[in-house]
């Protein structure tokens, strides 16, 4: 059996994001999934000086774990100001002083979702064009917008999206 991480690039208690990213794993068949929370993972403002000081957060080490340990990553980034979210920014920040290579080429489906009617399209371009560089094995992606309108419990309501969602999906799938 396959193991899946799920999270979110977001540290709201309500993100949108965790919930696309939960619901996406929870599809892939023949897997054991684990949803983390950035919340659990606390870590000072990534800094040289600290780093020389204090060394490298055990928390940082945790979660760079947790993604070496898995056979799949799905990842929902939120978006602010067009780019990655500060928590998340600081995690990468602190795991790639770890291993530069810090997603070690695991099979990763990327996605984002927003409010908006870009659904985060922006900051998946950003990660699309670094993660790679990171050790980033994107096999698919795939963006919400509307969130609100767009996603249920019961999973994506409009029917293009929900086909291109379950098109990004086996493909992930296909990759574990």
């Amino acid at each position: 059996m396959k193991k899946i991480i799920a999270f979110a690039g977001s540290n709201s208690k309500n993100s949108i994001n965790k919930q696309l990213a939960t619901f996406a794993a929870q599809q892939v068949n023949n897997s054991e999934l684990e949803v983390l929370d950035l919340n659990e993972y606390e870590l000072p403002m990534y800094g040289i000086d600290y780093e020389t000081e204090y060394g490298i957060p055990s928390n940082a080490q945790n979660f760079l774990e947790k993604i070496k340990s898995s056979n799949g990553i799905v990842l929902s980034l939120a978006e602010h100001n067009g780019a990655y979210a500060s928590v998340f920014k600081n995690l990468f920040d602190w795991m790639s002083r770890i291993d530069g290579k810090l997603w070690s080429d695991i099979p990763m489906l990327l996605m984002a979702t927003s409010p908006g009617g870009r659904g985060g399209a922006t900051v998946l371009e950003v990660a699309k064009g670094r993660f790679p560089y990171m050790g980033g094995n994107i096999v698919a992606d795939f963006s919400l917008p509307f969130f609100g309108d767009n996603f249920s419990e019961e999973g994506i309501k409009d029917q293009e999206l929900n086909t291109a969602f379950k098109e990004s999906i086996d493909i992930f799938e296909k990759a574990l």
